[in-house]
């Protein structure tokens, strides 16, 4: 591992051109980015190790992100089910195959779920009982209407892209705070990810953050292959890093030993 380049990567996608897209995605690619290009991508900037993050636009259709863990234990995956559908004998086959959380893309939705409901607090507790987390990509003024109970289910907890804080309030946002106090608590994760769709107030936001919380429950991740704004470089997102933490030292705790603790149980 460099100074520059860290050696896990925690949200990365791959996906095939013929994969099912669900109904009304966000993105919809008309291209495929294989794990074989992913490997090729990490080689060409050092980093060593991966977490494939499961794609909304793909819902639970998750066979491709396992059959690619099957055969590459230096990468770990989330993947996206439905709770009422979902027991636990599938959960052990899966952690068996190199998944270890479960993404919950919320920010698709116009109207969250009830977390309270019996299907979900089963869920959670069996996520909790497997020492999974959960993936929580959501828009950061309804962060705050979730952490609680998510908090309360005793699950990890990994928030997507620096929260995604208010674009107006920022880091003056509940979003934000809230975000801050689950962090404190201990069981919650944040990656220093996805500046490119948040704007260039994402660098002083992931300052922020670690200001105020420090750097040990931070992890970073590239967001590669970009879906949406595919012009984006992955070598932009090491750039970013290093400039919201110029301090070499720092950036390898988040992007090697923070990681390997949270995915790989090192």
């Amino acid at each position: 591992m460099t100074s520059a380049a860290p050696c896990v990567d925690a949200h990365v996608h791959v996906f095939r051109r013929n994969m099912p897209l669900i109904p009304d995605p966000r993105h919809s690619p008309d291209y495929e980015f294989t794990a074989e290009q992913l490997q090729s991508t990490l080689d060409a900037h050092g980093v060593q190790c991966c977490v494939i993050a499961a794609a909304s636009p793909w819902g639970d259709c998750n066979d491709y992100v396992i059959e690619t863990l099957r055969s590459r234990p230096r990468w770990r995956g989330t993947v996206i089910l439905d709770p009422e559908k979902t027991d636990r004998y599938q959960l052990e086959q899966m952690a068996r195959d190199g998944i270890v959380g479960v993404r919950l893309p919320f920010i698709s939705l116009q109207e969250l779920p009830d977390l309270d409901s019996w299907a979900y607090r089963k869920f959670l507790y069996r996520l909790a009982e497997l020492d999974w987390h959960v993936h929580l990509h959501l828009d950061g003024p309804r962060i705050p209407q979730v952490l609680p109970l998510l908090e309360r289910s005793g699950v990890k907890i990994v928030i997507d892209h620096i929260g995604r804080p208010d674009p107006v309030q920022g880091i003056h946002s509940e979003g934000f705070k809230a975000m801050v106090r689950s962090v404190e608590k201990g069981r919650t994760w944040v990656k220093l990810s996805g500046a490119y769709r948040l704007g260039p107030q994402a660098a002083e936001q992931a300052r922020e953050l670690c200001r105020q919380v420090g750097y040990d429950h931070m992890v970073w991740a590239s967001d590669c292959p970009f879906v949406g704004a595919e012009s984006t470089t992955y070598q932009s997102t090491i750039d970013w890093l290093t400039d919201v933490v110029p301090d070499a030292a720092v950036r390898t705790r988040i992007g090697g030993a923070n990681a390997f603790a949270l995915y790989f149980g090192q």
